[in-house]
């Protein structure tokens, strides 16, 4: 049920953190695995680490270039034959200035990427899904703060409550043609962007008693996930917000 020889995924900013750990989950099912990341020598080594699990292709993409999608996208169907399920994961955000003082640079660079990324991201994938008649799934990184107050972070917060309504917006309208659409939710996980803020002390007092599961979340934590809603065993699951946090919204 969750054997994935044969099927092929693209994960997006999955040269690090919970993109990474998506990948990892995928590679080991047995998937072929498409990494898209800005960074070269990132992209470079996760393609090195997938490489001993699975056939694995690391593509320099910035999604929220449109040609930057296009040809990635033609370049793993060039590679593989086909793609089965896309994880719109690249994202950026974090506190910014107050929000009385937010230029409108700052509010739409967050957007270009969080929105306009998973956008150029999913209508791809749609248009090559909806032309080869084999469904799929569509799966985006969301954030707790599209429900919590995210002081000084609302253009982050805007961009994930946004890309919730996309998702349920696809299952609906793209569901009668077999693509599903979900959004994972995670909680405080300890990657290269949140290391900072989970080492500050007063922080850590703070957060860590509120998570049910007493510890930060890893990216490993979201390889069955990524397993999960790739395969035939989420067949009927689409328009759905999973919380992948440890218990953090509910404690």
């Amino acid at each position: 049920m969750f054997d994935l020889t044969g099927k092929t995924a693209i994960v997006t900013g999955g040269n690090g953190g919970i993109g990474l750990g998506f990948a990892r989950g995928l590679a080991r099912a047995g998937a072929n695995v498409a990494i898209w990341g800005r960074n070269a020598d990132k992209n470079e080594a996760a393609r090195a680490e997938l490489a001993e699990l699975t056939e694995v292709l690391a593509l320099q993409c910035d999604v929220g270039d449109e040609d930057d999608i296009v040809h990635a996208f033609a370049e793993t169907v060039d590679r593989f034959g086909r793609v089965d399920s896309v994880f719109a994961n690249a994202g950026i955000g974090g506190r910014s200035t107050r929000f009385a003082e937010m230029t409108l640079d700052e509010w739409r660079d967050i957007f270009r990427i969080n929105m306009e990324g998973v956008f150029l991201t999913f209508r791809t994938a749609v248009q090559h899904m909806m032309e080869h008649q084999q469904g799929g799934s569509l799966v985006v990184t969301s954030s707790g703060s599209a429900y919590f107050g995210m002081p000084r972070g609302e253009h982050y917060a805007a961009t994930k409550a946004g890309v919730n309504a996309m998702i349920r917006g696809l299952a609906v309208e793209y569901g009668k043609h077999g693509i599903r659409a979900n959004a994972i939710t995670p909680g405080w996980i300890d990657t290269d962007m949140t290391a900072p803020l989970l080492a500050n002390e007063r922080f850590e007092r703070g957060v860590l008693p509120r998570i049910p599961r007493k510890r930060w979340g890893r990216p490993e934590d979201f390889e069955g996930i990524a397993v999960y809603l790739a395969s035939d065993a989420s067949a009927w699951h689409t328009g759905d917000v999973i919380n992948i946090d440890g218990g953090y919204a509910v404690a």
